[in-house]
């Protein structure tokens, strides 16, 4: 029997009957053709998530008056019968794997930036509050910046706030989307009224501000949805599975909605003949990590309590979502919390998650790493993907086909796109030698796990996947032409990361200063006689004691240990404002430290995506770390830093000194593997720095390439 006794079983929603608790959640993105129809790559998507076991699936954000109310240029349009076709054959392969599948309707209302862009009315329940004020823009790049949806020149932004007959419109919309729903052969439909979406938008009586029947009390305020209910039942009929997706709780939004009109709206809908509720939350956005306080929220079980809370008051299924891990979710089912998981980034991460838990393979799920790749896609209006699955959104083109022809494949590094290579080649029929120099595997991944622990998990995964396969595994092995060429290499790949040079910046050889390699090695215990020789005794003797106590080789005892001791001084300068820079200052000052980060160009953790960076940028503020752009480093001395931002000279004390820049691709070994007649392939950032996401990117496709 599975652990998951509670999450795997089934349920029911209305008369549709799931083979297990597991849904998943709805989730905009991009995967339509432009033209708003459903061809293979979104297909492909949904087909795999139904083969890896899920319940049901929550097909996200579709548009039932396309193109109007749409957000994003990619979006699925159901306003016209000429759709039904290509979601019939997506629904139909989805049915073919055993699962069910709905639709979640919507319009976007004041957010249809589509509509801004195209120049078509905003349809609002009234003028819009002036937004509040953030600085979250100045965290973004030109480069992203271009990619935003603005008007077009000279074309004045136009609001409509809707009168009687937009009302009835909009009513027929979805209405007629509803329809078209269920001639597609889709299970149910969800009605979207959260996130500040136009049904969303007339429950809030922060945007709300009508004085008709549609305004004031929250009676009225439901109006709108109500009737939408009721015209979709006529519709549809009473038996076909309907429910709701709302907000418990709109957060920094003075007269927001509230869990008690949550509830008030969830018994309203239940009256209606609705079949159940999805409790999720949205938050105005005052700064960056807002969006990570809801509606992606980055606490786990962030909203379970809400979805607790309308349980109690209604005897319609409650599904529950909000960074459910399978533990948690399968307890909230148990003890009555929710009847219902609603997954999302974690099946971005693994599809095959639910045939895994009912396999009792947990350890084998690949994990999501929270970090906000997937979602960053759509603030830059491109298709979705995933920093840890090469192959979401590109199910339709990546596939591990079996060779007919093994060779013998060679792979240099192992980091996580060696590792990576690895297990994708060995999983097609080569024979696969892993090679690395060091005592460890993991390359830098095992040094990022220390600044943000998700990593670890990642870590964890691959070298389990990697000990399955039948890869062979050489530690503690430098690659040379002739070791290769004693291997019989048809092929090898060079996964050796990237050079972390020192700058050319007076002072940076004395012994407080650190290159960003040198400190990964002090703190994983890897220390070269170079790095040791700037070590003081005591901090030698602290950094041989770590190793000899074994306490280096687990990521879980480096954290535990890392706020007891460090071989750095209180204050610490890091130079350097990229991912690396940003990362460690959080893990200084987590740990003590007063931080400063000199980064030398406008632009902080370009790297990072777009949320993740607003959540670091921000956390970073909450700690106290000074960080100053355009700082350009001149001199560093046994007391300070000095650095230059435009033209005024500034200087900072520091006891420590990290470099975190410099980091460029390093194909010197392939180079030279080349040279020496090897056939060489360059993956990972040997090639392209691309951090995780690109490691493992380069590393998967390699590795289905050979």
């Amino acid at each position: 029997m599975s652990d998951y006794q509670h999450l795997l079983k089934p349920g029911k929603i209305g008369g549709l009957t799931l083979r297990n608790r597991i849904i998943m959640a709805p989730m905009g993105s991009n995967y339509a053709e432009q033209d708003g129809h459903c061809s293979e790559r979104i297909q492909a998507f949904y087909e795999a998530r139904a083969k890896g076991g899920v319940g049901l699936i929550t097909m996200g954000s579709i548009a039932i008056a396309f193109p109007a109310g749409t957000a994003e240029p990619f979006q699925v349009g159901i306003s016209k019968d000429e759709f039904i076709p290509g979601l019939k054959a997506l629904t139909d392969r989805v049915h073919a794997h055993g699962a069910k599948i709905s639709v979640q309707l919507q319009h976007a209302g004041k957010t249809a930036v589509r509509d801004l862009a195209e120049g078509r009315d905003l349809w609002v329940p009234s003028m819009p509050p002036a937004p509040p004020k953030s600085d979250i823009m100045q965290s973004v790049t030109l480069k992203e910046l271009s990619t935003f949806v603005r008007p077009a020149k000279d074309t004045p932004v136009k609001i409509r706030v809707m009168d009687k007959a937009d009302i009835a419109q909009m009513v027929e919309w979805f209405a007629a989307a509803a329809k078209r729903a269920q001639q597609a052969g889709f299970d149910g439909i969800e009605l979207h009224a959260a996130h500040s979406y136009i049904l969303a938008g007339f429950l809030s009586s922060y945007y709300n501000k009508r004085e008709d029947e549609y305004g004031g009390s929250i009676e009225n305020r439901a109006r709108l949805l109500l009737e939408v209910i009721a015209a979709i039942r006529e519709r549809v009929g009473q038996e076909f599975p309907v429910w709701l997706r709302l907000d418990a709780k709109e957060l920094n939004t003075p007269g927001g909605i509230t869990i008690e009109d949550c509830i008030t709206v969830t018994k309203m809908a239940e009256k209606a003949s609705f079949n159940a509720v999805s409790i999720s939350a949205y938050a105005t956005i005052t700064k960056g990590s807002a969006f990570t306080d809801a509606p992606l929220v980055h606490k786990p079980a962030g909203f379970l309590d809400w979805a607790e809370a309308v349980s109690k008051d209604v005897s319609i299924p409650v599904i529950a979502v909000g960074r459910l891990e399978p533990d948690a979710a399968n307890d909230a089912i148990a003890n009555g919390k929710c009847d219902f998981v609603a997954m999302g980034r974690q099946l971005l991460a693994d599809p095959e998650l639910p045939n895994k838990l009912i396999a009792n393979r947990k350890s084998d799920i690949r994990p999501c790493i929270y970090c906000y790749v997937c979602v960053s896609q759509v603030f830059i209006n491109q298709r979705v993907k995933c920093a840890v699955n090469p192959r979401t959104g590109k199910e339709f083109e990546l596939n591990v086909i079996m060779t007919d022809k093994p060779k013998n494949i060679v792979i240099v590094g192992g980091g996580p796109a060696g590792i990576e290579a690895a297990i994708a080649a060995s999983s097609r029929g080569h024979n696969v030698t892993l090679l690395e120099r060091s005592k460890r595997l993991g390359g830098t991944l095992f040094f990022a796990a220390l600044a943000y622990s998700e990593n670890g998990k990642l870590l964890d995964y691959q070298l389990k996947q990697l000990a399955q396969s039948k890869v062979k595994v050489k530690l503690n092995t430098t690659a040379t032409p002739e070791l290769l060429k004693s291997l019989s290499a048809d092929e090898v790949f060079v996964a050796t990361g990237a050079s972390r040079d020192m700058p050319d910046i007076d002072g940076a050889s004395l012994n407080h200063v650190w290159s960003g390699e040198q400190l990964r090695q002090l703190l994983t215990g890897e220390v070269s006689p170079s790095t040791r020789s700037q070590l003081g005794p005591l901090q030698r003797i602290m950094v041989g004691s770590g190793n000899i106590l074994g306490l280096t080789k687990q990521i879980s005892w480096l954290q535990k240990l890392s706020y007891l001791w460090m071989p750095l001084g209180k204050r610490v300068t890091i130079v350097g404002g990229g991912l690396v820079g940003l990362e460690l200052a959080e893990f200084l000052a987590e740990r003590g430290r007063e931080v400063t980060v000199l980064e030398e160009s406008q632009n902080l953790g370009t790297e990072l995506s777009i949320v993740r960076r607003w959540r670091v940028l921000d956390h970073l503020k909450d700690l106290g770390v000074s960080v100053v752009t355009e700082a350009k480093v001149t001199t560093i001395d046994a007391q300070a830093v000095h650095y230059q931002v435009k033209e005024e000279k500034q200087s900072g004390k520091a006891d420590t000194v990290v470099m975190a820049s410099g980091i460029a691709a390093d194909r010197s070994l392939a180079d030279a593997l080349i040279a020496a007649g090897l056939n060489t392939k360059v993956i990972g950032d040997s090639d392209e720095v691309g951090y995780i996401e690109g490691a493992l990117s380069s590393g998967y496709r390699a590795g289905l390439d050979c």
